[in-house]
């Protein structure tokens, strides 16, 4: 027997007799061989086990995740549409506070409100209208006898009471020691004192403007008079106003050193020496010859 095999001997535990068992070799290694293939499979097996649940935990947190942000989602859907409501709401109340005061004549658009479609307006739209109506004069009185503001257009009182610190045309400037031109005078004045309006007119200008700090344009027809570094505006643009009424309060913004009063007298645009403006009610403390202009 060529055959090379294995021999195995059994030994009865009562008898004691002996049995050999011839296994041979190729049995063996076939043996061994299914074995590791077995251990093979079964390390492939346990590893896609493995690599699937960490595919689901990961498409489960995935799942999470998503329903958290379309819960999200909706909640930004919901508070977006609640906003456009009351857009919507807002510019159909301007519309009814315009007519009301006689702002606009009558409704834009057809008879029928369906028919419009979308009732919710843009927010350039409902910035411009917010101006509008800002800037509108609700006075009755005055659009009825606009007349009337013809008697006072002509500047003629101190914006506030107070002593000249700089005067109209050539100076040295206080920042840089050059000499330039001064558009207007100077009026020394402590802070959050009231400034008058010194003829009767239209806003046109109320916010900060550079070095002229918060600063009020008025109207006058062919004269504007300007109200700079000013600590706070009373007025907004558009606003009819009176002679003697309140535009704000003296104060120290944009280029100033100290708190005052910038005041200036334009002709069509181009300043021109405010005393002629200032002279008829100069205070009783001044004398003529001290003005320096």
């Amino acid at each position: 027997m060529n055959q090379r095999y294995f021999i195995l001997v059994l030994a009865h535990s009562v008898h004691g007799r002996l049995r050999r068992v011839h296994i041979p070799q190729r049995v063996v290694y076939g043996v061994l061989a299914l074995a590791l293939l077995g251990c093979f499979s079964l390390f492939g097996i346990v590893s896609s086990y493995v690599r699937m649940a960490w595919k689901v935990a990961d498409y489960n947190s995935l799942r999470s995740e998503f329903n958290t942000l379309r819960a999200r989602y909706q909640n930004l859907q919901n508070s977006a549409n609640q906003t456009k409501e009351q857009l919507a709401t807002l510019q159909v109340f301007a519309t009814e506070v315009s007519i009301a005061y006689g702002i606009k004549q009558k409704l834009e658009g057809t008879t029928d409100i369906s028919s419009e479609g979308r009732l919710i307006p843009t927010f350039s739209e409902s910035l411009a209208e917010y101006n509008f109506l800002k800037g509108a004069s609700l006075s009755k009185l005055r659009r009825r006898y606009p007349s009337y503001w013809q008697t006072n257009v002509r500047p003629d009182m101190w914006p506030v009471n107070g002593r000249l610190m700089s005067h109209f045309g050539r100076r040295s400037d206080p920042f840089s020691g050059e000499w330039l031109f001064h558009s207007g005078v100077d009026i020394s004045a402590a802070t959050g004192t009231p400034v008058q309006a010194t003829a009767d007119g239209v806003v046109v200008h109320a916010e900060y403007s550079g070095a002229y700090g918060k600063l009020v344009i008025v109207d006058h027809g062919s004269l504007q008079t300007y109200y700079a570094h000013l600590s706070r505006i009373d007025v907004v643009e558009g606003q009819e106003i009176r002679r003697g009424e309140i535009v704000g309060g003296a104060g120290a913004t944009g280029r100033a050193t100290s708190s005052h009063v910038h005041y200036e007298v334009r002709q069509n645009r181009t300043p021109v020496n405010p005393y002629p403006y200032l002279k008829t009610m100069v205070a009783q403390e001044f004398k003529e010859e001290d003005l320096p202009f």
